[in-house]
């Protein structure tokens, strides 16, 4: 900042994002940049917005259930939800006091996450992180309830009560053996999210991927990705894979 001789000296990293995505940038500013074929179809709703027109632009957009909604400005998972069904979404609109954004549901079984940074002047980029996502999750054994699974985990015997409110239908139901049950869809350390390093996977032809993105938007420098993709190998070569959201100069370097 003093170098500069400017308290915002970070807004050039992302100039197309409010404040550079250091803070409080709009969603639908992030999606609006990035190639249509890239991105999960989205809208956004505001409070008090007659379900009807919701109901209308799920048509429009050819979203299904489930579906993701979260809100326009925010972080950290704070009201990131899968909505099931048409009365799970009529319960979020009701209580959400917020402008919220409801997002296609990507089936991709893959989470990861790409850490990446490109000088305006060069047309190539660097990625400096890389790492898979692996949400708050139980298996199944056949003979635990869900609350016994939740119990005997590290992470999830933390937030019982918070799990409870969210899963009180399956509490008491026996889990089979194998099975994944994703206790949150929030893949962050905030919603108990486990990370693996991958950085051993940065290849040369993933970096080209993510430099024809930074170069197709314009004016994005520095951020984090977060992507979902049918398998690390395919991201590799540019292929099956969506970007579920970025974020710019703010973004937490969570390879570190």
């Amino acid at each position: 900042m003093v170098r500069s001789g400017s308290v915002w000296f970070f807004t050039p990293s992302n100039p197309k994002l409010t404040f550079g995505g250091m803070e409080g940038e709009p969603k639908k500013e992030m999606h609006d940049l990035l190639p249509a074929h890239l991105r999960p179809s989205y809208f956004n709703v505001n409070p008090g917005t007659h379900f009807s027109e919701i109901q209308n632009n799920l048509d429009l957009h050819r979203i299904q259930y489930p579906l993701i909604v979260k809100p326009e400005i925010g972080g950290q998972g704070i009201l990131f939800r899968k909505i099931d069904s048409e009365a799970h979404l009529r319960t979020y609109h009701d209580m959400v006091p917020v402008e919220y954004f409801i997002q296609e549901f990507i089936t991709y079984p893959l989470e990861v996450s790409l850490f990446y940074y490109r000088l305006p002047y060069e047309q190539k980029g660097t990625i400096s992180g890389f790492l898979q996502k692996v949400p708050m999750q139980v298996i199944g054994n056949g003979t635990s309830t869900l609350e016994e699974l939740i119990l005997q985990n590290s992470k999830s015997k933390r937030r019982v009560e918070e799990l409870r409110s969210k899963h009180e239908f399956n509490f008491n139901n026996v889990i089979p053996a194998g099975e994944r049950y994703i206790l949150s869809h929030a893949g962050n350390h905030n919603r108990g999210a486990h990370f693996i390093d991958l950085k051993n996977d940065i290849t040369e032809t993933l970096t080209v991927t993510l430099d024809a993105i930074s170069l197709g938007i314009n004016d994005f420098f520095y951020g984090r990705h977060d992507i979902m993709c049918q398998s690390i190998e395919e991201l590799k070569q540019g292929k099956n894979f969506v970007i579920l959201e970025y974020n710019g100069c703010g973004a937490e370097p969570n390879h570190f």
